[in-house]
């Protein structure tokens, strides 16, 4: 009922930023009002990691390791959601998924009933 497209990795130095991207189509019918869209990441061999969410309200939550540092944003017509992400370090590399779901699993992270293909961020030293 929800296809999530997400885009805007890349490799980049740490210090550097990327903005990622994640557009949502909706079967027709579906009611997406209050759906919760966001990110989780996956490091290579490591657990899944929350790192930001929008839920349908509008309000915004960042795991304690991006805030200060990554900022997620929403388009007027709440089809694509963003996540600039700035002062990246090496430990910020990972794939980067969006993620959408109607509730919010934890501060950052919605849950995952729909989710992207991800896209690799790759920042070296």
């Amino acid at each position: 009922q929800v296809k999530l497209v997400d885009s805007g990795g890349g490799s980049v130095q740490a210090g550097g930023s990327l903005r990622l991207s994640c557009t949502k189509s909706i079967r027709s019918g579906y009611d997406d009002s209050g759906l919760c869209m966001g990110w989780f990441r996956q490091r290579s061999g490591k657990e899944r990691e929350a790192v930001a969410a929008i839920d349908g309200d509008g309000s915004t939550s960042y795991a304690d390791s991006v805030k200060g540092r990554f900022t997620i944003s929403q388009d007027n017509a709440k089809t694509t959601v963003y996540l600039q992400m700035n002062s990246l370090k090496p430990e910020d590399t990972a794939m980067y998924y969006c993620s959408a779901d109607t509730f919010l699993l934890v501060p950052g992270q919605c849950g995952t009933a729909y989710r992207g293909q991800g896209t690799q961020v790759t920042v070296s030293s």
